[in-house]
């Protein structure tokens, strides 16, 4: 069995660290403050806590679990975020077959081509085959009405839940240089940057934000939010350059790209939601929503930040 590097050891050990210090704020917060629990944004932010624990050890555990650990791990989110999304679509009778098709063929297809590493049919395989069977399936079930529409919708779902998920566990594939062993921590510097990122957004956002950027889309994000949330996540990804193969510069230069991916990402699920006049994707996260709602930034994220690194820094 081969044991996971010390260097997600120590990662995962800083995260809980942090996550106690938080749990301690917040249940001092709460005794002061919110005893009856009428306090609302007390009430928020030790749901958000609780829930980060749940998220931060699923994560761990995935993580120590190395490559079959990450592959279900992120099989089991593209399915629950494919399952939130389709949920919020005008599917009908007539797109049952493509959709039994895109949760019980295309899914674990996908990732079993990420888990034998084969690049060349992976990195198509959605966006093309998968594409042009899924119309053709639903034709002929022979229900015409809305077909345009119901039939992008599945793709899209397919495209986001499925296809950039896979890209998380892609990067245990690559073949770079005095690396070997120690993919996994580029999962984790890509989840902690994009997900401290937002954390960091929000605090920025409440502390000096004024100029709103898309108020339809999600009025509490700030042009003051952003750029200090970017920033700052910015410089903690160029301080995270020791558990990744790219210098400091290089690292920072990365987390700024996959930040703000992360940030349109974010907005684009938002516009979604609100064409669907939803607040969250689902419930299943107490203070967070559904799985979407946490992937959201991820999901931009993680082709862009995959595909730079096997560009630049990957032997294959």
């Amino acid at each position: 069995m081969t044991l996971p590097p010390l260097d997600l050891v120590a990662v995962l050990a800083g995260l809980l660290g942090v996550l106690a210090v938080a749990s301690a704020i917040g249940y001092g917060l709460q005794r002061r403050l919110s005893a009856d629990g009428s306090n609302v944004v007390i009430e928020n932010l030790n749901d958000r806590i609780r829930a980060w624990w749940v998220m931060v050890i699923l994560m761990g555990l995935a993580l120590m679990g190395g490559r079959i650990g990450v592959t279900v791990f992120f099989a089991f989110c593209s399915f629950a975020a494919l399952r939130e999304f389709i949920t919020l679509t005008d599917t009908r009778q007539g797109d049952h077959w493509a959709l039994a098709l895109a949760f019980f063929v295309v899914l674990p297809v996908q990732y079993y081509l990420i888990w034998i590493d084969w690049y060349g049919l992976y990195a198509i395989f959605i966006p093309v085959y998968a594409f042009l069977l899924m119309p053709i399936v639903a034709a002929l079930r022979g229900d015409t009405d809305h077909f345009l529409v119901r039939i992008a919708e599945v793709q899209w779902a397919l495209m986001i839940c499925v296809f950039c998920t896979s890209h998380v566990p892609a990067l245990l594939s690559l073949d770079i240089p005095g690396f070997a062993g120690r993919n996994v921590l580029l999962i984790a510097f890509l989840v902690i940057v994009v997900q401290i990122s937002d954390v960091l957004q929000y605090v920025w956002g409440k502390l000096l934000g004024r100029t709103k950027i898309a108020p339809k889309l999600s009025p509490s994000k700030t042009v003051e939010g952003f750029l200090g949330g970017a920033l700052s996540a910015t410089a903690i990804g160029a301080g995270l350059s020791w558990m990744t193969p790219f210098s400091p510069l290089e690292a920072a230069l990365l987390a700024f790209v996959i930040v703000v991916m992360g940030f349109f990402g974010g907005l684009v699920m938002s516009a979604i939601k609100r064409d669907r006049g939803v607040k969250d994707w689902g419930h299943l996260i107490a203070g967070h929503g559904g799985f979407l709602d946490r992937l959201d930034s991820v999901l931009f994220s993680a082709p862009i930040f995959f595909h730079l690194t096997r560009f630049w820094w990957s032997a294959t």
